[in-house]
């Protein structure tokens, strides 16, 4: 079997019955675990307007959990790039890479990242910036960029630095984007899978080498629920499952602990608009896991498979990591 790296994505949810700071505090120490169970990269995702998300100051999250680990890369799942200047982005970046030389990721996403009305005000009414979502990319690769020395305007500290874009998305709008400019490519299949098998066959046939990246490289983000059995990990996905309900009904909720049956249960409405949204989530023991990741893997050629763990229980969520860890290695 292909070895597949792996690797998490954190939105720092809040609990029920906790703060934001308790749940940065849980980033930070999800981060040291995986970090010494030999995860390849932790991002962060920028959300916006989410009481119960404690990920809006994205960048500022990444230097704080880099300060707490030393070998584990650190970076943005993503930056949503129209709700930000290139030049900012390419100065904090640059900034981070200073700091933390070599572990640096900056995953760049076209999403607001939010609702409309909270996009406009993060982008002062100039509601057409998705539009050049390609161009800023180019922008960003060129204030990066050695030979950027001549141009009237310029990115210190980033000017030189080698800090990886990558491309993120859930449509195939972002495959063809990834492959014509040769970077690598995470999709986000543990929210919006409809489009995974289509956008992995767009972006790794049409893949363009680059000074970046000379071959493809693939990530699917999924959601991953580990336990030592597959009953315990069946029910500890049902807070997974009700924090999706919350999306669908827009009736947010804070991560709430498991209940015997997802709260929706017998509302098919619900039921399959939650199903949708979750199809690429992989609860189970380490036998069970292994075998269906490795499966998900080879079905679309993954070089990566990253995991989001909405578990309630602190120890239940360190323990799914290990689980997870012993499955792919």
């Amino acid at each position: 079997m292909k070895k597949i790296k792996f690797s998490a994505l954190e939105l720092a949810p809040v609990k029920k019955g906790g703060t934001p700071k308790e749940a940065i505090d849980r980033v930070v120490t999800a981060a040291k675990h995986i970090e010494t169970l030999g995860y390849e990269r932790l991002w962060l995702a920028e959300h916006h307007n989410m009481e119960y998300i404690a990920s809006s100051a994205t960048v500022i999250l990444i230097s704080h959990v880099a300060a707490h680990t030393s070998t584990l890369r650190i970076g943005s799942g993503g930056i949503m790039l129209p709700n930000h200047a290139p030049l900012v982005v390419a100065e904090q970046f640059g900034t981070l890479e200073t700091l933390y030389p070599g572990r640096i990721d900056l995953g760049l996403g076209r999403a607001p990242g939010t609702d409309q009305l909270t996009a406009m005000a993060l982008r002062r009414n100039n509601m057409h910036t998705q539009f050049y979502f390609a161009d800023d990319v180019k922008a960003l690769q060129q204030f990066f960029s050695e030979d950027n020395f001549n141009a009237k305007v310029r990115a210190f500290p980033a000017e030189g630095q080698h800090v990886p874009l990558w491309i993120l998305g859930s449509s195939t709008d972002s495959a063809h984007l990834a492959a014509e400019l040769g970077l690598p490519y995470a999709f986000a299949s543990h929210f919006a899978p409809a489009m995974l098998k289509s956008a992995m066959e767009i972006y790794q046939t049409n893949f363009k080498p680059s000074t970046q990246l000379q071959q493809p490289y693939s990530i699917a983000c999924v959601n991953v629920i580990g336990a030592d059995s597959n009953d315990e990990a069946a029910h500890l996905a049902t807070s997974l499952y009700n924090l999706f309900a919350g999306i669908v009904t827009n009736t947010r909720r804070p991560l709430s602990p498991p209940t015997e049956q997802p709260i929706y249960a017998g509302i098919t409405e619900i039921e399959q608009a939650v199903q949708s949204m979750v199809s690429c989530t992989f609860t189970g023991n380490e036998e069970s896991l292994r075998k269906e990741l490795h499966a998900f893997a080879e079905m679309y050629h993954l070089d990566e498979i990253m995991t989001t763990s909405y578990i309630f229980d602190d120890d239940k969520r360190l323990r799914s990591y290990e689980i997870l860890q012993r499955a792919l290695s």
